[in-house]
């Protein structure tokens, strides 16, 4: 979340599009309440279903799954050919003014680059037009046949109402209410904020879809705006801490990067991330990217990470591909991976096209699962009759389970959707010999640490010269990993104006990130964690909920990364002067000597409107960027492209490219998807309040209050195929099938969709064969192998199916 839940209450407007909150968010959804009835706020729900969400909405649309792309691309040509955005913001705070390189070209669903055998682009055109001076060319006027605005104006201009409407099925009177509620916030008093959740990212065009709505909101100037931005809606609290901390598998605490298997010269690497600025007075905060990353190689190795060795850089593994979860069973598919260990995690039950996991899993030689509970997948070689019909007698994976806690049975911190790290304590012990992940993962390293002492092996010194000082080795306490990842001072620290004042000694906690150095004397495990743990105490348990300003900025309740920040980009709430757009949203402005107010800056403090600082600091412009140059792999325009199985079996904007050009999919599965003749339905999967994720189906009043697996379809379709209420209904795909009980439903209802008409099938995913609820059939049986181009994140919610009655 760019802000955070507390903050929705400011909201003048809120669209909840992929994802249905007040399910799947329901302790969050309360601020969308509070925004209705103490700020008048107009709820819109974009969605398949008439879900809860909807229910107390002000306007809902329905819409065709997978086609969000359409529905927003016609909002930005809705904003454009009205005249409905923010200029000021648009022109100081946007790359609209940025000319392109004149090499850039989009016809007939592809742009200028593309490689069709590898599927993939080449970017170098997607870039802008460097000045004499050495900086990005750019237009005032913005009138510039090749500025950003002008291409932009281009590009959606063929995403009119009719369009929309032809592609999502949407009434063109539906789409254009959305439209003009949401124009009514690009005046700089009113705010609108979107609230989203897998329902955007587990497509082939999830990270496109988001990245519609932030232009948007860019468009609109609500970006760093109290009531605005883009708000991701974790399913739950850790994921946001799992992507901090960089478990995604080419990734590095603090979204630093792992070098590729071309990158083995370490200034080369450090240089290619240091970005330098690409118009005058911009700061390009990744400039500090050799401080992170030293930073964090001091906190791994000690006084063994040196300048001479390049911080230990030849220790780090070199990726020759992304090794993502859908690489990974690809590799294990094929009979190219040994063993898996599988910690937290349920990927029979959570990843794409069972079949196909099943089979991988039976490759290995080793599957280690670690978990509080006896998953799917660690029993996937078990038979469970209709359920998991599997020979055990043919699958030879070992299979070693490790019981581990529950967060309940532990001390530690969660990091929320809105960046707040929370610091919880252990209120049970853990059952049997259940231990904490950080002791199996320690005792595991521990005994490959004594063996590599003992015999020897290839290539030992990343793992013998790792620091390992915890009180007891075998259990890192939490607080100790917590002020790990805060990281210290390695040598004494001066102020830079007073070098000879000393701010903190050897030894101590750092203050915050803005601390940390590339020389060797600072250590921290993850920098946007820096300032958690301080020499002031544990920040994360901080729980003073004082709120002066009024806006939910409660500075002192826990700790929110970066810097205590709440809301990002805050500078762009005020006006190039450092005067707010709308006074009641005070976040921060200039006094006269500082900025000041109810939240952090996000920018340096100390720098004067008249320096022409911008808010975007992470980018080398310093502003949002409406043209994305080469950070996306399908473009730098989102465009919409079908779901890789599409009910219309073809694109309306350009038949020539139907799905997603530069999609994650490997060439076994690119013929292993269904057609809209054989399977004319569009499925999609979903959660419930009564159920969290595959958890609860272990817990019997979860089990009583849903207590059986069932799929819901519109009553149209229903009687078409002779389905009542009640029956027991097969689902089936291109890749299997699954039973389950028909609920029929005035929540899902027909579209017209490219001259034909499209019906939903709404499966919820909580089922399988282990807990105590009663068994049902893994809604992934259903869905394709295919994933995100840019997160890997597989495509659960558009795929093909048929249904009759069982």
């Amino acid at each position: 979340m760019t802000n955070h839940w507390v903050d929705i209450k400011n909201a003048n407007v809120i669209v909840v599009m992929g994802g249905n909150a007040a399910e799947a968010h329901p302790c969050g959804f309360k601020w969308v309440t509070e925004a209705k009835a103490h700020n008048h706020a107009t709820l819109l729900v974009v969605d398949p279903r008439f879900t809860r969400s909807a229910s107390v909405a002000d306007y809902y649309a329905p819409i065709r799954t997978g086609t969000d792309i359409a529905f927003l691309g016609g909002v930005i040509n809705y904003l454009l050919s009205h005249d409905k955005i923010q200029h000021e913001y648009v022109k100081a705070y946007t790359n609209a003014t940025f000319i392109v390189n004149e090499g850039f070209k989009f016809d007939e669903g592809l742009f200028s680059g593309y490689d069709e055998p590898g599927r993939k682009y080449d970017k170098s055109t997607w870039s802008y037009e460097i000045g004499a001076d050495g900086f990005a060319a750019v237009d005032e006027t913005m009138q510039h046949p090749r500025c950003v605005l002008q291409l932009l104006r281009q590009h959606y201009s063929r995403y009119t109402p009719e369009a929309v409407s032809n592609i999502c099925g949407t009434p063109k009177d539906a789409f254009l209410k959305v439209c003009e509620t949401i124009a009514t916030t690009s005046v700089p008093d009113r705010t609108l904020t979107f609230m989203y959740a897998l329902g955007w990212t587990q497509h082939s065009v999830g990270s496109q879809m988001i990245r519609t709505a932030a232009m948007v909101q860019l468009l609109l100037g609500n970006m760093g705006m109290a009531g605005g931005g883009m708000n991701a809606l974790r399913g739950h609290s850790n994921i946001q801490g799992l992507t901090d901390l960089g478990l995604l598998s080419d990734a590095l605490p603090g979204y630093l990067t792992l070098p590729r298997d071309t990158e083995a010269d370490y200034q080369a690497y450090v240089d290619k991330r240091t970005q330098k600025p690409v118009r005058p007075g911009q700061m390009s905060y990744w400039q500090n990217y050799p401080k992170f990353h030293v930073s964090l190689m001091k906190s791994w190795y000690g006084d063994t990470a040196t300048k001479e060795n390049n911080w230990c850089f030849d220790w780090l593994p070199k990726l020759d591909k992304v090794y993502d979860v859908l690489q990974v069973f690809e590799l294990m598919f094929r009979g190219k991976l040994n063993g898996y260990v599988c910690q937290g995690f349920n990927p029979l039950a959570a990843f794409p096209n069972r079949a196909k996991l099943s089979k991988a899993m039976s490759q290995l030689k080793y599957l280690v699962v670690i978990d509080p509970l006896a998953t799917e997948t660690s029993c996937f070689w078990e038979n469970h009759g209709e359920f998991n019909d599997v020979d055990p007698a043919t699958i030879q994976t070992e299979v070693i389970r490790l019981p581990s806690t529950c967060f309940a049975e532990e001390n530690g911190s969660l990091t929320n959707s809105g960046r707040w790290l929370q610091w919880h304590y252990k209120g049970a012990e853990p059952p049997g010999e259940a231990k904490p992940d950080t002791d199996i993962i320690a005792g595991i390293f521990l005994k490959l640490r004594e063996l590599y002492k003992k015999e020897g092996g290839a290539f030992p010194d990343a793992l013998m010269n790792l620091t390992w000082n915890y009180r007891i080795p075998h259990a890192p306490a939490p607080d100790e990993l917590a002020m790990e990842y805060n990281g210290k001072a390695l040598a004494d620290l001066t102020d830079p104006k007073d070098p000879t004042k000393v701010v903190l000694k050897k030894g101590q906690q750092l203050d915050g990130f803005a601390q940390l150095k590339d020389d060797g004397t600072t250590s921290s495990g993850c920098w946007i964690y820096s300032g958690a743990w301080t020499e002031k105490g544990n920040m994360m348990a901080r729980r003073d909920n004082s709120d002066p300003s009024g806006l939910g900025n409660t500075l002192n309740w826990a700790f929110a990364w970066p810097a205590n920040r709440r809301v990002l980009y805050n500078r762009a709430s005020c006006d190039p002067s450092g005067k707010p757009w709308d006074p009641k949203r005070t976040l921060v402005y200039w006094d006269g000597a500082k900025w000041t107010g109810p939240d952090v800056p996000d920018f340096k403090a100390d720098s004067p409107p008249s320096e022409g600082m911008n808010p975007f600091i992470m980018q080398t412009e310093g502003v949002g960027r409406l043209f994305a140059l080469d950070k996306m792999a399908e473009g730098p325009f989102p465009e919409h492209y079908e779901p890789f199985e599409t009910p219309i079996d073809t694109n309306p904007l350009h038949p020539k490219v139907i799905s997603n050009p530069a999609a994650r999919v490997f060439k076994g599965d690119l013929e292993a998807f269904g057609k809209g003749k054989e399977y004319p339905y569009a499925g999609t999967t979903y959660r419930l309040t009564e159920h969290f994720h595959f958890w609860t189906k272990h817990t019997k009043l979860s089990a009583i209050m849903q207590p059986e697996q069932f799929v819901e379809i519109g009553e149209q379709l229903a009687k078409e195929k002779g389905i009542k209420a009640g029956d027991r209904v097969k689902v089936w795909s291109h890749r299997g099938f699954i039973k389950a009980v028909a609920v029929v439903t005035k929540r899902i209802r027909p579209l017209m969709v490219n001259g034909q008409t499209v019906h939903h099938v709404g499966i919820p995913f909580h089922w399988g064969f282990k807990g105590v609820a009663k068994s049902g059939y893994l809604a992934n049986t259903l869905t394709p192998f295919v994933g995100d181009a840019n997160t890997q994140t597989p495509e659960f919610k558009s795929f093909l199916v048929n249904i009759e009655k069982a």
